[in-house]
This record gives structure tokens, C-alpha cells and sequence, in this order.
């Protein structure tokens, strides 16, 4: 059980490396838009990327959380590890991602759970580029989180 729970938290954060990683591959070129074709793209994210955090994230928090009450003690230290990383791949993007997303969109109408989500941790809306660098930079960082929590679990399944 306990290996087939790896596996699929592997899967889990491979989806959440995966999608943190595109954003970070993209901000070069994206560096090179002006704020309307910037804004035009940005637009794109939504709803795929947002379900992908929840299946990827959310869920990979679940499985590691069962996997860490699970594990042999040889295996408790990376099986935390992945855990507490794939958090602060979390907590980024609700402390640093969210508000502006939360902003860019804040003259965007929406219904339903989207407002209610959205609506959470706005900031106010700044300069462009400064949040821009902040939204783009927040994705350097959560790839970062998301590959070492999918290494730790990889040399806890490969051990």
C-alpha cells in the first residue's frame, strides 16, 4: 500500500511540477510583452491551470500527509520533506501568486465559486511590471518547491 501511495503522489507532484514549471519556462518570452498582450495572456490560465493546482496540489497534499502517517521510519524524513516543500509550494502561491492574480482580475466579473475564490487575499493593483515580476518570479519559486518535494519522494520510492 504504502508504495502504491507513492506512486500516486509522484504522479500528484509531477502535475504540480509540471505546471509551475511551464509558467517558469515562460517568463522569459513573457518579458518581452507590452501590459495589453501581457494581460491577453494571462488570460489563458484559467480554468486549466487552477484545476490542475487543485488536482496536483491539493491532492498531493492529501497523499503525502497519509504517506508521512504511513511510513516505515526509514522512510519518514524524505516522505516529510516532500511534504513540508510541497507546503511552501502552496503557501506561495496563496502568499505571493494569489494576490495578484486576485488583482488582475479584479475588474473581471465573475459568479459563483471563481468570485469567491478569487476573491480571497486581493492586493491592490500596482504597477504592472512590478506585479508582473512578482506573479512571474512566485512561479520560479514554486518550480523550485515542487522539484525538490518530487525528489524527495523519488529517492524515498528508489531506496
Amino acid at each position: 500500500m504504502f508504495h502504491l501511495l507513492c506512486m500516486v503522489a509522484l504522479l500528484l507532484l509531477a502535475v504540480t511540477f509540471g505546471l509551475s514549471l511551464a509558467h517558469a519556462l515562460e517568463f522569459p518570452g513573457k518579458l518581452r510583452l507590452d501590459e495589453p498582450s501581457y494581460r491577453a495572456v494571462q488570460a489563458i490560465y484559467y480554468p486549466g491551470f487552477t484545476i490542475g493546482g487543485l488536482v496536483g496540489e491539493v491532492g498531493g497534499m492529501l497523499v503525502l500527509a497519509i504517506l508521512l502517517y504511513l511510513a516505515p521510519p526509514a522512510h519518514f524524513w524524505p516522505v516529510a520533506a516532500a511534504l513540508g516543500l510541497l507546503l511552501a509550494c502552496h503557501a506561495t502561491y496563496w502568499l505571493v501568486t494569489h494576490p495578484v492574480n486576485a488583482a488582475w482580475l479584479g475588474q473581471t466579473e465573475l459568479g459563483g465559486a471563481s468570485a469567491l475564490f478569487f476573491g480571497l487575499f486581493s492586493a491592490p493593483e500596482g504597477d504592472w511590471r512590478q506585479m508582473r515580476n512578482v506573479w512571474e518570479w512566485s512561479h520560479v519559486a514554486r518550480a523550485g518547491f515542487a522539484m525538490l518535494s518530487f525528489l524527495a519522494l523519488t529517492f524515498t520510492v528508489t531506496r
